[in-house]
């Protein structure tokens, strides 16, 4: 049986997320090394479309350019950790414009985090600090699992979801591809949460939230349809013409080299942000 082997490590983002996730992946070598393990990764750098940022350190980590040096640098895992509430479609837009095959991607789970023998996890997640994940527990690719969730028994989370800190779901709940669940919101066991939706922070959801809406209060109640990017993407999955392609709010894939900061507040000329600023900037 040959020897584990540290691996470079590449994360997507230079955000709060991303930020979280390069100390998770400290903490994961912290612990690697504490148990006689060679460290199974070593950061190699953080990657933003936002050139502003290019050969800044963030936290010590630093952010070596574009996300396109993915294809640069092949032996790398990679990890995207972009998106917010303002806009949590980037990921999957994101990931889908870098074209990268699942065995590049990392699956990466701080060591405090609680996962049973029975659950699963797809590659390019992230499961950070003191989650839970306690028996037949399925979370999907390139989900964000933020501290302190308990996931339990069958519960399913599809591709791309997010759930953030504190969230809790009974068993049985179904996640839909894309969701966001906001910070402390309560799922009553067996409900679905529905494709590109999102729930607001603090919710009590006792019933099923449809596909494509925003849900929020104790109980959850509906509040008005999704933003144009997650309504995108569900159009785009349903297969209707005109549906989000790669780039923002359905638009064509962004470039390597295309503008980031046309404004003070980190928005281009064309009043967007880029893909990878789209969790919490870096001061």
């Amino acid at each position: 049986m040959s020897a584990p082997v540290t691996e470079d490590l590449l994360i997507v983002g230079a955000g709060g997320f991303a930020r979280e996730t390069a100390q998770a992946v400290r903490d994961v070598a912290a612990a690697d090394v504490a148990g006689g393990r060679p460290p199974r990764w070593r950061l190699a750098g953080h990657l933003d479309d936002d050139p502003a940022l290019h050969g800044r350190e963030v936290d010590g980590v630093p952010v070596r350019g574009g996300c396109e040096l993915v294809h640069g640098l092949p032996a790398a895992r990679v990890v995207v950790c972009v998106g917010s509430p303002r806009d949590y479609a980037v990921r999957a837009r994101l990931v889908r414009r870098l074209g990268l095959p699942a065995d590049r991607y990392a699956t990466v789970v701080h060591p405090t985090a609680a996962v049973s023998g029975s659950s699963a996890v797809g590659p390019g997640s992230v499961l950070l600090a003191h989650c839970v994940l306690t028996a037949g527990v399925r979370v999907g690719s390139h989900v964000a699992v933020m501290p302190q969730v308990v996931l339990t028994h069958e519960d399913e989370v599809s591709d791309f979801a997010t759930l953030a800190s504190g969230v809790r779901l009974g068993g049985g709940v179904r996640v839909g591809r894309g969701a966001y669940v906001g910070a402390g919101a309560l799922v009553r066991e067996y409900a679905a949460i529905g494709a590109w939706s999102l729930t607001g922070m603090g919710s009590t959801v006792l019933a099923d939230v449809p596909a494509g809406e925003v849900w929020a209060g104790g109980p959850a109640r509906l509040l008005r349809p999704a933003g144009a990017t997650a309504l995108a993407e569900l159009a785009r999955e349903a297969g209707v013409p005109g549906g989000a392609g790669c780039g923002p709010a359905g638009g064509a894939p962004v470039s390597a080299g295309a503008p980031a900061h046309g404004t003070e507040d980190g928005t281009g000329p064309d009043g967007r942000r880029p893909e990878t600023r789209m969790g919490s900037p870096v001061a």
